[in-house]
């Protein structure tokens, strides 16, 4: 099935790195003021989400759901859900990290949604991909310069890390004891991350 990719009103500089990772055949959702990056994404939308307070109302026959100012789900949480009731199971969020914190702490959050319903899901933004790390282990590439464990969702685990210059053996990461930031790939290597108990937000910068 296609690839969702969710597109969010968050500040973009690196739009040769973020249209890079765009398949033709990817199903393009923008929200709102997300739709000031279409052009330089040069990907056209499929569905279009919003209540157009910080965008106009896009005059196009693009299918478009049209969301109360007044709401509790935020756009890219109404776009993912929306995305899962459609049966997308993997998906691409960009333009969501950056600009207001609080924005941006959701959206990261919004990884943990879309991984306890089983979907697999990237967050990119200028310097880094993020995603859930559970039960599967993960692995991580050399061509990431620095890789972190943010525990943002409850203590950890039964956490190990191997393939990295700080490796790790059953160690525990809670909340209020972020240790496991700016690992590095050993030269060569690929590292691998585990966790037996909990989730952890994996981000694997470029720079």
């Amino acid at each position: 099935m296609k690839r969702c990719v969710i597109v969010g009103g968050a500040p973009i500089s690196e739009y040769d790195r973020i249209a890079g990772m765009l398949r033709p055949d990817d199903y393009v959702i923008y929200c709102d003021c997300g739709l000031a990056h279409m052009d330089k994404l040069d990907a056209k939308p499929d569905l279009i989400i919003g209540d157009f307070d910080s965008h106009p109302v896009p005059d196009t026959d693009v299918e478009t759901i049209t969301l109360p100012v007044a709401k509790d789900d935020t756009y890219t949480v109404f776009a993912a859900s929306e995305a899962l009731r459609r049966g997308f199971e993997e998906f691409l969020i960009v333009g969501a990290v950056g600009g207001r914190f609080d924005h941006s702490l959701a959206n990261a959050s919004l990884l943990l949604m879309l991984h306890r319903a089983g979907a697999k899901a990237v967050l990119a933004d200028d310097f880094s991909d993020m995603e859930i790390l559970g039960s599967r282990p993960l692995k991580i590439s050399e061509k990431y310069k620095y890789f972190s464990l943010t525990c943002i969702f409850g203590a950890v685990s039964g956490v190990n890390i191997q393939g990295a210059r700080f490796p790790l053996t059953d160690g525990r990461i809670e909340p209020d004891y972020q240790y496991a930031v700016s690992n590095e790939v050993l030269p060569g290597q690929t590292a691998t991350v585990s966790v037996k108990n909990g989730e952890v937000l994996l981000i694997k910068d470029y720079r």
